[in-house]
């Protein structure tokens, strides 16, 4: 079953969302120095859940998260887009970058993984997006994520930014101005 949480359902289960977090993203492989639960909690997700638009969808099996997704409108002045508009140029930071709807997180447990619930929380968490554009980074590499996000209809925009991510823009067919 997948939930569309606000921020304040979102903020409620922080620490259940955290623990996802810092297994998907600590499993042999990823081994990411962020992936801590108490970090995820207590300053990543309430930093981003007061971005215009936040959106966060949860996948429960059992009645405990399995797997989540989120984003939020981006906007240049924000590190993230900030960060990659440095490294693609002003070209398609004009046509992508500030406005665009920005998929933050993707995580499934381990446990939880090939079983179709990152397709399922990609697709719930789309639905409805007002922003024209979306974008999001992956891993450069041949991984399930990157895989998943072109089965989707993401397309590849730059192969490398320069630290092992690629970069992902869907257009949303939504018309400008929102």
């Amino acid at each position: 079953m997948i939930d569309v949480l606000d921020r304040v359902a979102a903020l409620a289960v922080a620490y259940e969302l955290g623990d996802v977090f810092a297994a998907a993203f600590g499993a042999p492989g990823y081994d990411d120095e962020r992936a801590d639960t108490s970090y995820f909690a207590t300053e990543m997700l309430p930093k981003h859940s007061e971005r215009d638009d936040f959106k966060l969808v949860a996948a429960r099996r059992d009645g405990r998260v399995v797997g989540f997704a989120y984003g939020f409108t981006g906007q240049l002045g924000q590190w993230w887009p900030d960060r990659v508009s440095a490294a693609v140029g002003p070209e398609l930071t004009a046509e992508w970058i500030g406005g665009h709807f920005e998929v933050v997180e993707l995580a499934v447990h381990p446990d939880a993984q090939g079983q179709g619930i990152g397709f399922a929380l990609m697709t719930e968490l789309m639905r409805g997006v007002r922003n024209r554009r979306a974008l999001l980074t992956t891993y450069a590499d041949d991984r399930p994520a990157p895989r998943l996000y072109r089965r989707l209809g993401w397309q590849l925009l730059v192969a490398d930014l320069g630290w092992g991510s690629a970069l992902y823009g869907l257009d949303t067919g939504v018309p400008s101005g929102r």
